[in-house]
Parts: C-alpha cells; structure tokens; sequence
C-alpha cells in the first residue's frame, strides 16, 4: 500500500469517491475525524456503506480506524464495521501485546456474528513514548497483525517535538520499521498536515522509503500521486534488481553464494531485496516487458 486515502467517517458520500481515486487503498476514520457528538452516526454509515449491495467492487484495500480501545465506542466500532468487504481494522493507541490479543478476539466474535469468511487484518499505530517502546512486541501480538503505522502528530505534539526536526521523524521511522521487520511484516509512514506543503509531503514520503517503509497516509486527494510517486520502484532500481535475480539464477546451480552484478557484491540480503523489487514491480505492472 503506497497510499492509503484517509475519509471521515462521517462523509459516506465520499466513500465511493475515495474508490474511484488512485490510492492504493482508503482508510475511513471514525475516529479523529469524528466529533464525538457525530460517532455514532458515522459508525452507522459505515456499516451500511460495507453492506450495501451497489458498493463498487474494487481491488483497494478498505480500512476502519475505529477508536481507541479505552473509549467507549470500540467495542460499538468493531461489531458495525467488521463486515465482508472490510480487509483491515486500523487501532489506533494500544496499549500493550493483551490489548492488541483483546483487540483481535474482538474481531473473531463479530467475523462470527456478521458471516465474515475472509480474515480481517490489524494495522496497528505507533503514536505513543509506551507503543514505540513496545513496538516489537505490539507487532508479534497476533497473526491478524499485518503492519505498524507511525502516528507522530499524536507522538510529537505532546511532548513539545518539532514536527519538521528531521532527526527525530528518521529516528522513529526506523524504529518503527526494524521492529516490524522483526515480526516479517510492513511498516508505514503516517500523516503530513500541510496540505499545501507539496515538496514537504514528497520529501518525507521519500525519507521514509529510503528507511524501508511500505507506504504513508494521504490526508488529501492532491497527495496521492506523491505517494504513489514517492514508494514505487525507480526504473534503474527495477532495472539492477532483474539483473541480480537473472544471475542469481546462473550462479545456483554452481553452489556459489555470492557474486559481482555491475561492480556489487551480491548474496542472500541482497538478493532478497532484489526479489521483493521485482515483486512490486510485478504487483505494480510496471516490470519492462521483457
């Protein structure tokens, strides 16, 4: 997911919309988005958005955030938006492994309650000083676990963090992306506020991608193509990878582990970042067409 569209929850008449854009998946929230006197009525929307039979059908992935399991209306979020169509359950603020263990029994019992077959999956977010300590055990909680996203507005603002002090986003970002890597799964980078900021959006999706992380959130249309933009492959990056996994190939059957591709020691780290290159690609339809 290189993007991920938020929506409020709250604007069912942008919900289709958000479909129909270029982002890799949509992300409704029914929680900051949402004044607390409107929560319920989003939450209905929501339900009956994933229920309706003229919902277009896509290949996005659709996210909830729901909100914060020690508010009220959690348990109310998972039984109405835990439906078929819903392929992954946003929490925001765990709190520790059993919260994110609560969390996905919570998700089994309205599978079971609302007929749903296919799995839904947890994107957890990282958006306090306790979940970044605990990150690598948040990560490894459950299977349903398939990601970690940064949140450093609710991370930075209350502790007085600059927002653009680059050496603090970087330091998060990968620790944040090796504790995801030690549980195998994806990180992803959060929000950036200033719409207007275009070059600032583009920079620190690029910081990100560089540090390893799989995507960022889009709070606006306009960003999109920048993320989109910013976590695709580059055509000499594509270009490097095919040639280390083609010699890869002649150099297996000899037995030998490690060898030069344009002057670059290649073996296993390498080879494997290569493989997950080719895949994107691949995914991304973008491979040359030889």
């Amino acid at each position: 997911m290189r993007s991920k569209l938020f929506v409020p929850g709250s604007r069912p008449e942008l919900f289709s919309k958000a479909l129909d854009s270029e982002a890799d998946a949509i992300s409704i929230d029914l929680e900051d988005a949402v004044v607390e006197d409107r929560k319920a009525e989003a939450r209905t929307a929501v339900s009956n958005w994933l229920q309706h039979t003229q919902r277009p059908t896509t290949d996005k992935r659709v996210i909830v955030r729901v909100n914060a399991m020690d508010t009220s209306h959690f348990a109310q979020d998972v039984a109405a938006v835990v439906r078929p169509g819903l392929d992954i359950l946003n929490l925001p603020k765990p709190d520790s492994a059993d919260a994110v263990r609560e969390a996905a029994q919570a998700i089994a019992r309205a599978e079971k309650a609302n007929g749903v077959m296919q799995p839904v999956r947890i994107l957890l977010n990282i958006e306090s000083p306790k979940a970044l300590r605990q990150a690598a055990a948040l990560a490894q909680a459950d299977p349903r676990v398939m990601g970690l996203q940064v949140g450093l507005g609710d991370l930075f603002e209350p502790l007085g963090i600059d927002r653009r002090e680059v050496a603090a986003v970087q330091q998060v970002l990968l620790a944040v992306r090796m504790a995801a890597g030690e549980a195998g799964i994806d990180a992803y980078d959060g929000a950036f506020a200033n719409v207007r900021d275009a070059d600032g959006f583009l920079a620190e999706a690029q910081m990100a991608r560089r540090l390893g992380l799989s995507g960022k959130s889009c709070i606006h249309p306009s960003q999109i193509a920048l993320a989109n933009q910013a976590f695709r492959p580059t055509d000499a990056e594509i270009s490097h990878a095919i040639k280390v996994v083609e010699t890869a190939a002649q150099y297996k059957a000899s037995g030998q582990g490690a060898y030069l591709v344009d002057g670059h020691m290649i073996d296993a780290p390498f080879l494997l970042r290569a493989q997950n290159i080719v895949s994107l690609a691949r995914r991304l339809s973008i491979l040359p067409p030889h």
